[in-house]
């Protein structure tokens, strides 16, 4: 069962929220956050992206920048642009985009839950992406992001969220860029706290739907330092990592598809021959044409969009990974045509976001840059619990989750 617990969060003072807050790390580069942090000092990037205090062209991973981010961590206590509170207490954070608000519960979630598999996964790690957050959790001694879980639907905690979600908020503003709204309330009650940890221990599972490299670097961070502690208890803070959890049916998952260099030697006839052996190809023409139903697919090509869709018998829909139209357009259309056998590598091959449309499909295509884009039905929630459930993980570059978290709204002390 799931075990949760609330932490003293470091955060900032009301009127500096939104100077502080940022959008997560691995969002954009580093030339995008020193754009967006220009003449602002209290920004997180400065903890979070702490090359943009050297050079145009410093190695994001040079060890003298990671040591710029605690020393900036440090800086932001000291003049009081983030400030701990003084007894443990969860949060509610909550976001809206396009007039629906999704509410999640920012807890201390447990590393042995990592370790053991209550916090279930779907995706593979890199480890040289998990070391490069190891290394800022152990300099900073803090979860200074969190990670995005989701939870099985809880009408208990939806009672509490509730409550609270009625009453002021702490913290309430839109967000520059994207214009999501981000409020956030302070979990104080003791009667409530107690409901929040018995409800979560009620859980068999836990599910990390955004940051499993976050994930990784926090629990495998935590282990260290209980390792490392001769004196270890196992109630200590580095016990803890900072998760939002959020009920799954609030949840949306949007499409994540994708753009590739060449037709690996064919022509474009050629490609469009090969693809009916397994699917019926439809031209629809130069308008965006979206997927609509699963095992459909939308193909960008000279100019023109045409509907996929998959025969029968060429994906199974009582296995959990081949009923994904992940699995089905990687193995008969990259794999099979284009010879793309591995995602995480092949240069020829790349992802764009849905938030991004798919008219950012056809632009990339028409530019040249590329010569073929496809579009994907996205993935449901119900789909990603079951393949975590089932001990299975999803191909690359499967979900994509909006709106992401904003950083800096509270950040966990590991001591």
């Amino acid at each position: 069962m799931a075990i949760v617990k609330p932490f003293k969060g470091v955060r900032p003072p009301q009127d500096l929220v939104e100077q502080v807050a940022s959008r997560p790390y691995d969002v954009l580069n580093s030339e995008e956050a020193r754009e967006e942090a220009a003449g602002n000092e209290k920004s997180l990037y400065h903890i979070i992206k702490p090359e943009i205090d050297f050079p145009v062209g410093t190695d994001e991973h040079d060890e003298k920048v990671y040591a710029k981010a605690a020393e900036n961590f440090q800086l932001f206590q000291d003049k009081g642009w983030l400030v701990q509170d003084e007894k443990e207490q969860y949060y509610i954070y909550a976001q809206t985009m396009n007039g629906k608000t999704q509410y999640g519960l920012v807890v201390g979630a447990y590393v042995p839950d990592y370790m053991n598999g209550i916090i279930k996964k779907h995706e593979l790690t890199r480890r040289d992406k998990e070391e490069d957050r190891m290394k800022h959790v152990r300099v900073n001694d803090a979860n200074i992001e969190p990670v995005f879980f989701a939870y099985p639907d809880n009408a208990k905690l939806d009672e509490v969220v509730k409550k609270y979600a009625a009453g002021k908020p702490v913290y309430d503003f839109i967000a520059p860029g994207d214009g999501f709204g981000h409020t956030f309330w302070i979990v104080d009650n003791e009667e409530d706290i107690a409901v929040i940890t018995e409800e979560f221990a009620k859980m068999p599972a836990l599910y990390i739907a955004d940051g499993h490299h976050r994930s990784a670097a926090a629990a495998l961070v935590g282990a260290e330092k209980a390792k490392q502690n001769a004196n270890h208890k196992g109630d200590e803070e580095y016990n803890y990592f900072m998760a939002v959890c959020f009920p799954a049916n609030q949840l949306t998952i949007i499409d994540y598809n994708r753009v590739v260099k060449d037709l690996n030697g064919l022509s474009s006839e050629e490609f469009l021959k090969a693809l009916d052996k397994n699917f019926i190809v439809e031209k629809k023409g130069a308008e965006i044409y979206k997927p609509n139903v699963l095992h459909n697919f939308a193909l960008y090509l000279d100019g023109q969009w045409y509907s996929l869709t998959a025969k029968p018998g060429t994906y199974d829909d009582n296995d959990p990974i081949g009923v994904l139209d992940v699995t089905i357009s990687s193995n008969l259309i990259l794999d099979e045509i284009l010879g793309i056998k591995d995602l995480r590598s092949d240069k020829r091959i790349d992802f764009v976001g849905g938030i991004r449309g798919l008219g950012e499909l056809s632009k990339r295509v028409d530019s040249g840059e590329m010569k073929v884009a496809l579009a994907l039905y996205p993935v449901s929630m119900r789909q990603l619990m079951d393949i975590a459930d089932t001990g299975n993980i999803m191909p690359p570059k499967t979900t994509w989750f909006e709106p992401k978290l904003r950083s800096g709204l509270v950040i966990h002390k590991l001591s």
